[in-house]
């Protein structure tokens, strides 16, 4: 990636011209857009139907990651509170909130960030399952990747110390100044919703306007269920980013762990590299061992 014109990080549209030009770069055959709707098992391919045609593949990836499946948790009277709700994959500033008594639900950065901005123009409630731990005001993402990388080179999970004992949330500026303001606290989760209100565990309510869930995602595994291969659970078995149940099917970016330094661009290329060099093996397993029957490869 060139040089940043700014502080030494990229922002957001050097990051995208780099990529366009990558794309470019290596003539890279992207189709767009393009929703696969479903996956089907045929003797020796994946059928993978489209909404912009149909393809035969000797192998798949699926790298739909989470973004597009938001989770809200299920709450009594949820369904009949009359306020405004919305996921934080849908927030997107203070707009239309200002002056209102909003209930955040959710402990991680989302949640954090979200309540830091929307405490400075309206009433605001920061709900957490437990109490949020805050990460040294000298820790950036910089250094999380730092760290994850170097127990990546010691080509093993133990290497370095232990992540999580840093801490969960990041302490942006926004963070920082809701912690100087003294409001950087939050209570635990209401048990259910009325029409208009939220009642806590001792019977007390309050009113509310709107609530912001910040509570995470599922992964987006729609798209596989005519392989029929997800368990009770709604997941699929793997080992390291191969479907146990379907040898023809890799996931990226699924489960709570993906890769060291996996939230980067630099971490998601090492595990995709490794998926693509085993897919490479496998594919050139297979056409051996048909040809050494037919005579003839494959042509998928």
């Amino acid at each position: 990636m060139p040089p940043s014109k700014g502080d030494g990080f990229p922002t957001r549209i050097e990051v995208l011209n780099y990529l366009e030009d990558y794309e470019n770069r290596y003539r890279l055959p992207i189709e767009r857009p393009v929703r696969v709707q479903n996956i089907e098992k045929q003797p020796n391919a994946l059928r993978v139907q489209t909404d912009n045609g149909t393809w035969l593949a000797k192998a798949v990836i699926s790298a739909t990651g989470t973004w597009s499946k938001p989770y809200i948790p299920h709450y009594d009277g949820a369904e009949t509170f009359r306020g405004q709700q919305l996921h934080s994959a849908e927030y997107v500033s203070p707009e239309g909130l200002t002056g209102k008594s909003i209930l955040i639900i959710g402990g991680g950065n989302s949640g954090a960030q979200i309540y830091a901005e929307l405490s400075r123009v309206a009433g605001t409630i920061w709900a957490t399952l437990h109490p949020p731990k805050f990460l040294p005001d000298d820790v950036d993402g910089r250094v999380l990747f730092d760290r994850a990388s170097a127990r990546y080179g010691e080509g093993s999970p133990q290497g370095g110390a232990p992540l999580s004992d840093l801490g969960d949330i990041v302490m942006v500026p926004s963070v920082l100044e809701a912690r100087d303001r003294g409001i950087l606290r939050s209570v635990r989760p209401p048990v259910r919703f009325t029409e208009d209100r939220v009642v806590w565990e001792d019977g007390t309510t309050t009113a509310v306007d709107a609530v912001i869930w910040c509570t995470g995602f599922h992964p987006a595994l729609d798209h596989l269920d005519g392989l029929g291969i997800k368990q009770t659970d709604g997941k699929i078995a793997v080992t390291g980013t191969r479907s146990i149940d379907e040898p023809r099917l890799w996931l990226l970016g699924y489960g709570d762990w993906t890769g060291f330094a996996s939230a980067t661009l630099v971490g998601s290329a090492r595990t995709a590299r490794d998926t693509v060099r085993e897919i490479e093996r496998c594919v050139e397993s297979n056409e051996t061992a048909h040809k050494s029957v037919t005579g003839q490869p494959d042509h998928i």
